[in-house]
């Protein structure tokens, strides 16, 4: 693995910029179930053919073209090898698409580039924490959250979140009080799909300070803040947030880029700046691909973005209506942020997984309640990045499920 900064007299790299094109119309309601099963993606290949995934967090929706234009220049000129993420331009771009999309505009030399949002995470409480400190989290949450905390010796510090929606202030001052060292606060929240207060994150940012613990904000999802919600970036609520903050974003879940590996940490102070800093190289070693279709997305990717918010919001609405006429018994509040519905199927009696069930007789695939913590027992996560008549056979498979049982 070569480090560019140990190559002795190199040229700084000339910086490049995605064609830009005129506004197109994705026709983000018509999607071709065929085409989308010859994706090679996770999505469409863990089940069989004749399931239908709306499970993990990609959409189907098809790449923005200046994204695609971006890598199909990159395939033809041959341009496949490491990253020289801080020469590409990716901070300059991230800190104009948060300053265009969300009114914050981080400096962008304090955003340094990492393979992915959850590897980050892990990297920093290496950093970070001793081994038996605990670490906030906040479920049902993010799945990987549990593993990680344990993959780096932490102990698992649960502040369950106030019947599914808001954050409990008071839990997570207690965890605070035990000794954790530590939250990761997932904003917006997954599987929720709520948006904190200004409130919530002030007061986390005052007890980070009052108890000297580090918050790393995942804000993934952040770019998708659907109509009628604002995202507030923790970093930018106050100087205790920027002190003992720590920001993760990418691309890939707003322009559908996981598989591309790039993502980005962001800080606001000096202290934070060195922590990540002082990470190994390892963690600030993004894909070479993932960084030119970030910037491409970034920097022009707006109209597409624009596009799919109007969908989503369409799509959650869609979805509530579907329900109550198919499914009534089932708890839904449309998320105030992505495209991942989190369904309350207690009332349904099909168990603690009802997934199970779903996937079964439905052949429909929702990602399982119970591995975002105990507290989503009963509960189901479905997938509305897609065109409104899946979401229609989606729903028609699982009420399927409930009308046999």
């Amino acid at each position: 693995m070569i480090n560019p900064s140990e190559i002795p007299g190199r040229a700084p790299s000339r910086r490049w910029r995605p064609e830009r094109v005129d506004p197109v119309n994705y026709d983000l309601d018509q999607l071709d179930l065929e085409r989308l099963r010859s994706r090679r993606s996770v999505k469409w290949t863990y089940f069989d053919k004749d399931v239908l995934p709306a499970w993990v967090a990609e959409m189907d929706f098809p790449l923005a073209d200046p994204v695609r234009g971006a890598l199909i220049a990159a395939i033809e000129r041959d341009d496949s090898g490491y990253a020289n993420a801080e020469a590409s331009g990716l901070g300059l771009a991230f800190s104009d698409f948060m300053d265009r999309r969300l009114d914050w505009k981080p400096d962008p030399g304090q955003i340094v580039a990492t393979s992915d949002v959850v590897g980050g995470i892990t990297s920093l409480l290496r950093a970070l924490t001793e081994p038996g400190d605990g670490v906030i989290i906040t479920p049902p949450v993010y799945h990987p959250f549990f593993q990680l905390i344990r993959e780096v010796g932490c102990e698992v510090f649960e502040a369950p979140m106030l019947k599914g929606r808001n954050l409990d202030l008071d839990a997570i001052e207690a965890g605070f009080k035990a000794g954790a060292k530590a939250m990761i606060l997932c904003s917006p929240h997954n599987p929720a799909g709520t948006v904190p207060a200004r409130s919530e994150l002030e007061r986390i940012a005052e007890l980070a300070a009052e108890h000297e613990a580090w918050i790393l904000s995942d804000e993934i999802h952040a770019p998708l803040t659907l109509k009628g919600t604002e995202f507030l970036p923790f970093l930018g609520i106050s100087g205790a947030a920027a002190e003992w903050g720590i920001c993760l974003s990418s691309a890939s879940k707003t322009f559908n880029l996981a598989g591309l590996t790039c993502a980005v940490f962001a800080s606001a102070s000096a202290r934070a700046k060195e922590v990540i800093e002082s990470l190994p190289f390892g963690a600030k070693h993004p894909g070479h691909l993932g960084v030119i279709s970030s910037r491409a997305a970034f920097e022009s990717g707006d109209d597409w973005l624009d596009q799919v918010l109007a969908q989503l919001d369409r799509n959650r609405h869609l979805l509530g209506e579907l329900l109550r006429e198919h499914m009534p018994e089932v708890g839904y509040t449309p998320p105030e942020a992505g495209y991942l519905a989190w369904l309350d199927c207690r009332l349904l009696d099909l168990g603690d997984d009802p997934s199970e069930a779903f996937l079964e007789t439905g052949r429909v695939a929702l990602s399982p309640g119970p591995q975002f913590g105990s507290q989503g027992a009963g509960f189901g996560r479905l997938n509305i990045a897609t065109s409104p008549a899946i979401i229609e056979e989606a729903v028609k498979r699982m009420a399927k499920v409930v009308h046999c049982a």
